[in-house]
């Protein structure tokens, strides 16, 4: 047995020498263990500088800055974006972006309406924006300029406020193709690397069994000497039978799976809405459609150069597309038909976000209106 010491002994003890080396222990463990923190936070901060762009992690940081600070709902998303999985709730194209882009083009076709009842040369006036005559918005948008008149082919630009980049729009017919020949082949991958010698890779990254929705990879030469450039984008389409329209929706996203390379010029600000509407039926020649485009290629060229770009380069892409649907109408070249196929038969091409039963219920609905990637 040991003496019991005195609590003026053990305070005097804890005071003295002995004390202090025991401090002195407990300062160094901290330190130690703050040292190794310090160093581990090094290496994931250079691990994620071998992974990523300066510009990706400033934009992976902001997206976990937001989601910190947004509602405690939110928490799963968190997990979500520091797993490294994609977050369909927040990125899936909605309904109402779909809705707006019909809404669009059955405006631009109200406004041709009154033109011809009137006598005026059957041509479709310059598109307008909702915002456009509203004196009163803080955000009104730029009016839309002509660029090019042609017969089937009309192409007006717009300046995006705030930015040097111009939003673009082309109203046009064809009457040689039928709008299920010409919609299959935007959407066929496969065929367009045949028909588009631009493409480097093209390829469907994941599947959201939800909406339809489908996150795409996209790597396409640019002129000489500028780098190639990729997109990382998410698009989803819709068919109304009953109102005898189409539309496709696209924007750009980021994804987990595909990393931003040195090989490339990473394009994070893109959007497209196609809309096409049939003079008949989805199986018969003749239909006009309305496209809606813009991105930023983030060139070191002048404004009126890369809108000089756009405005040569996109009569040029529709005219390819066009001709591709020509030639698989005439070759009998088998395309895809997004428009009978069902999502269990197109989802081999990417990864299911859903179990196989979601599948399954998604599959067996019927429908008037189909709605699928």
């Amino acid at each position: 047995m040991f003496p019991r010491r005195p609590p003026a002994t053990l305070a005097a003890w804890l005071a003295g020498a002995r004390g202090g080396g025991l401090l002195a222990v407990l300062a160094n463990q901290c330190r130690f263990v703050t040292g190794l923190r310090v160093r581990r936070a090094q290496q994931i901060a250079q691990l994620y500088g071998r992974l990523y762009s300066e510009s990706s992690r400033c934009v992976l940081l902001g997206r976990l800055w937001r989601r910190l600070r947004g509602p405690p709902g939110h928490a799963s998303a968190l997990m979500a974006a520091l797993a490294g999985v994609f977050v369909w709730d927040e990125e899936r194209i909605q309904e109402e972006e779909l809705q707006r882009s019909i809404n669009e083009m059955r405006r631009l076709e109200e406004m041709s309406n009154v033109f011809q009842s009137s006598g005026v040369e059957n041509n479709p006036p310059e598109p307008k924006s909702p915002a456009e005559g509203n004196e009163k918005s803080k955000d009104k948008e730029e009016p839309w300029e002509m660029v090019m008149d042609k017969k089937h082919f009309k192409l007006w630009r717009r300046p995006i406020t705030g930015t040097h980049l111009y939003q673009y729009r082309v109203f046009g017919t064809y009457t040689d193709v039928t709008p299920r020949q010409f919609f299959n082949v935007q959407l066929d991958t496969e065929y367009r690397k045949k028909w588009d010698a631009l493409v480097i890779k093209l390829e469907v990254i994941e599947r959201d069994v939800v909406s339809g929705s489908e996150v795409l990879h996209w790597v396409t030469h640019f002129p000489y000497p500028m780098y190639s450039r990729d997109y990382v984008y998410v698009r989803r389409y819709s068919v109304d039978q009953e109102n005898n329209v189409m539309v496709l929706v696209s924007r750009a996203v980021e994804h987990p799976s595909v990393p931003e390379s040195p090989e490339f010029v990473r394009v994070r600000s893109y959007e497209s809405q196609m809309v096409i509407r049939p003079h008949k039926s989805f199986d018969e020649n003749g239909f006009d459609y309305l496209l809606t485009y813009s991105d930023n290629p983030q060139t070191v060229f002048p404004r009126y150069c890369v809108s000089w770009m756009v405005s040569s380069g996109m009569p040029d892409f529709l005219e390819k597309l066009h001709m591709a649907t020509l030639k698989a109408k005439n070759m009998e070249i088998k395309v895809k038909d997004y428009i009978s196929a069902k999502p269990l038969e197109m989802s081999s091409e990417a990864k299911a976000t859903a179990p196989s039963s979601e599948r399954k219920s998604e599959g067996s609905r019927g429908p008037a209106r189909i709605e699928y990637a």
